[in-house]
């Protein structure tokens, strides 16, 4: 019996741990491992350079067409990591989104050994607490497809073997346990994180 090919895609704010999940993710399913970043920048997939922020803007209907190539080709499961994950493959093609979301503070830190700092980093664990790429996410794919994945104190080994309890239906695929912006209320720490909001 043939079996369907996987399109996983692992979102979710910069620094949350995409790319270390997703990389070993694919290496446990001897998938194909796609950083959508990465993708961009080498292939040059990008409209414009956000000045302000560091970035570029990915031009996105350029990068789904290169993005359905690389599916199309691919004889096995494909593993997509990138925050805009959701906006380059077509939802009926997904088999599931992995939301991975990380306590601000810890975030915070993640961030700065990144080298992020300013209103970068503030827009960022601004999307983090207010769950933009969860949101994103369900918008774009209905909620269920999507499973939200605390990955709070966890190394990446264990992050993977949670998704892959997921993906072989061990663990139920659920949303709504991560909620940052009620533990900041109850700690009075929501300014800290939205200030400029």
């Amino acid at each position: 019996m043939k079996r369907f090919k996987q399109i996983i895609l692992v979102t979710g704010t910069p620094s949350v741990g995409k790319t270390a999940v997703s990389s070993l993710l694919a290496s446990r399913l001897d998938a194909l491992h796609v950083d959508l970043g990465d993708l961009v920048k080498q292939e040059m997939l990008w409209n414009d350079v956000d000045r302000r922020r560091g970035t570029l803007i990915a031009n996105i209907p350029k990068l789904s067409r290169r993005v359905q190539s690389l599916i199309e080709s691919s004889r096995g499961d494909v593993v997509l990591d990138g925050h805009y994950a959701v906006d380059v493959v077509p939802a009926r093609s997904v088999s599931k989104v992995f939301v991975l979301r990380r306590e601000p503070d810890e975030l915070r830190q993640m961030m700065l050994k990144r080298g992020f700092k300013g209103k970068k980093m503030k827009e960022n664990l601004a999307a983090e607490v207010l769950d933009v790429c969860l949101y994103n996410a369900v918008k774009a794919c209905s909620v269920d497809r999507v499973c939200e994945i605390n990955i709070t104190g966890k190394k990446t080994e264990e992050v993977v073997e949670e998704i892959i309890a997921v993906l072989e239906r061990k663990r139920a695929c659920v949303v709504g346990r991560v909620d940052w912006l009620g533990k900041l209320e109850n700690e009075n720490r929501v300014e800290e994180f939205l200030e400029d909001f």
